[in-house]
């Protein structure tokens, strides 16, 4: 009987040697994207060949490629968000989508606390100003400890990240689509309105997926309600953010600062937006954590040996 064909497609999974070692320990004939390619819809089919497992990260799967890797049968996702994946394509297809949610949701909720305290304590404006300018005005900012945190979107890092910020004693108030009246009860959260969030927090940080209903959500307008003195956290999807009205809320001091993890288009090309002084940016690395990716990846593998029983 053939070996089953693998092929890791994403980078990040493919530069991990333990990842590498354990997903050739289960498949010896497995490929990796050595050569640390971006793949689109034409050629990502070209790498998959025959396979018939994949691993992908933000590779896209749809209509297209589908129907271009026609011995797939199943996508294993290395990463939490599915915005790159057409499920229904995959159903229609027959192809199996290997998922597990909130593997990283550790890295990314730890990521959301350090730019909460790096914002409200100036720790990366004064950072910045002490090393490129001599800078040692010390303006200290203000403590995180009872301030008033939105959160919107109270899946597994929005959950994670309440239990992060008992400590601080924070009011927070919360927002999400899906009833969650016990874990709000439990933990003291005050379920509020987008329009609540948006008016009465000091921070306000998304954590929902990025779909039809979500996309652009944080527009002008919704920038206009916060306080001027608010900061805007984003490690979810860049989609989630009109990234020009936030540029415009940042260089007129509409709100006092913000913090991105993740872009409208990654790398993002508008060098005056990320050189804005009253912006904090970081690559997309919320959950690339040593322990998320890891644990990112072994669900990856998880599923593709409990699918092909190896």
């Amino acid at each position: 009987m053939p070996e089953t064909k693998i092929k890791a497609a994403s980078r990040s999974f493919s530069k991990n040697k333990i990842l590498r070692q354990e997903l050739i320990a289960a498949f010896p004939n497995a490929e990796f994207n050595d050569e640390g390619l971006t793949f689109d819809e034409s050629s990502l089919p070209a790498f998959v060949g025959d396979a018939e497992g994949i691993v992908v990260g933000l590779e896209p799967i749809n209509e297209p490629t589908l129907s271009s890797m026609q011995n797939v049968k199943i996508v294993a996702k290395y990463g939490v968000g599915l915005d790159s994946v057409d499920q229904d394509a995959c159903r229609r297809h027959d192809v199996v989508v290997g998922w597990t949610g909130g593997v990283n949701r550790r890295g990314v909720a730890e990521m959301t606390l350090g730019f909460m305290l790096g914002l409200n304590r100036n720790l990366f404006w004064s950072e910045r100003n002490l090393r490129n300018h001599g800078d040692w005005e010390k303006i200290g900012g203000r403590q995180l400890s009872g301030k008033t945190v939105g959160i919107i979107g109270v899946g597994f890092i929005g959950q994670d990240l309440v239990k992060l910020l008992k400590p601080f004693g924070c009011e927070i108030l919360v927002n999400d689509i899906i009833d969650q009246y016990l874990f709000y009860e439990e933990n003291e959260l005050i379920e509020s309105t987008k329009e609540e969030v948006y008016q009465k927090s000091d921070i306000i940080t998304l954590h929902t997926p990025l779909d039809e209903s979500t996309s652009g959500m944080i527009d002008g307008e919704v920038l206009s309600k916060m306080k001027e003195t608010a900061f805007l956290i984003n490690a979810a999807r860049g989609g989630l953010v009109v990234q020009e009205d936030l540029k415009h809320a940042l260089i007129n001091d509409i709100i006092a600062g913000a913090a991105l993890d993740v872009f409208e288009e990654e790398p993002c090309c508008d060098e005056v937006f990320m050189k804005l002084p009253n912006l904090y940016c970081t690559p997309h690395t919320g959950g690339s954590a040593e322990e998320s990716i890891l644990a990112m990846g072994r669900s990856a593998i998880y599923h593709l040996v409990n699918y092909f029983n190896v």
